[in-house]
């Protein structure tokens, strides 16, 4: 199936969604971006501005802010933060578009979201994030070696709608993994980003950011990953990626020295400032609170 068949919807205008768009788009898909207020005002005037290698770029792009019920899409991408995914499936409760894809953290499963979607869910990571500043988007890529776009089935099956949304990034040029126990890649890398941005937070509703190189914010990280790591596996989660095995039987003082350079990088300065640092609190503060949820459930 060619690129120009394929239908796309980007549900959110953030980083994420912002990135997706642009590789779908030079892919030679047919993409829409779903934005609302200010995000939605500023691509419609402006289009999708963003940054490359110090040149700032706009590319003309299909906004929206409402969705009809009989709008189908090949697939729609939700790349919300955790603390928003739910409200976003409850807007497309009644789109008739069979593939819907959270491009989000979950540290407590399935259940919920497949109760307001159906099947229709098929659960994703994304493989890069950024900034936007000023209404310009500013991609951070990982290396393809290291970081890819994850997804599969709740079930693990490799479905044709896996292997269609595989041609998707193959034609896309992006790297992708997929996935037969996306549960458990989510758990863990929801146990990540709460030992790495709950420390750097504070882990509190209330920001307190930290003084970034601290070694006691390297040493908090690495106690709060340490003992997260031991109790999703003890309560039968399957660490994945498997290197996070490691982790445990390593010495504390040879991770905080790793974590006492990453807080002294640019990305996490950049990570400090407020509308950045305000939202991210707010979706590491409900990731550790359902990460709770979840490890007392298996416990009980």
């Amino acid at each position: 199936m060619s690129a120009e068949q394929n239908r796309i919807l980007i549900f959110g205008a953030g980083v994420i969604g912002s990135i997706y768009a642009i590789k779908f788009m030079e892919a030679g898909y047919d993409v829409s971006l779903f934005a609302r207020a200010d995000r939605f005002r500023l691509l419609q005037e402006k289009g999708l501005q963003y940054n490359d290698k110090g040149t700032v770029r706009t590319v003309p792009v299909k906004v929206m802010d409402t969705l009809e019920n009989d709008d189908i899409y090949d697939f729609i991408f939700v790349t919300v933060r955790y603390d928003r995914a739910e409200s976003a499936l409850l807007a497309l409760k009644d789109n008739q578009s069979q593939n819907i894809v959270t491009m989000t953290n979950s540290p407590i499963g399935f259940s919920s979201w497949q109760g307001i979607v159906g099947d229709r869910l098929l659960p994703a990571f994304p493989g890069f994030g950024g900034q936007i500043k000023d209404g310009v988007l500013y991609a951070r890529f990982m290396p393809k070696l290291l970081v890819a776009t994850a997804f599969g089935e709740m079930n693990g099956a490799v479905t044709q709608r896996i292997l269609k949304l595989a041609q998707v990034f193959q034609t896309a040029k992006l790297p992708y993994a997929i996935k037969k126990d996306m549960q458990a890649y989510l758990i863990t890398h929801s146990v990540s980003d709460i030992a790495l941005l709950g420390s750097l937070y504070g882990g509190k509703p209330e920001i307190a950011p930290v003084t970034p190189g601290t070694r006691q914010t390297a040493r908090q990280i690495t106690v709060t990953l340490k003992a997260y790591l031991k109790a999703i596996r003890e309560a039968g989660v399957a660490v994945d990626p498997p290197v996070f095995n490691i982790v445990p039987k390593l010495p504390s003082f040879i991770l905080d020295v790793l974590f006492i350079a990453w807080l002294r990088t640019k990305m996490v300065k950049d990570m400090l400032l407020p509308d950045y640092a305000n939202a991210a609190n707010q979706e590491v503060v409900q990731l550790e609170k359902d990460l709770t949820k979840f490890l007392s459930m298996q416990n009980g």
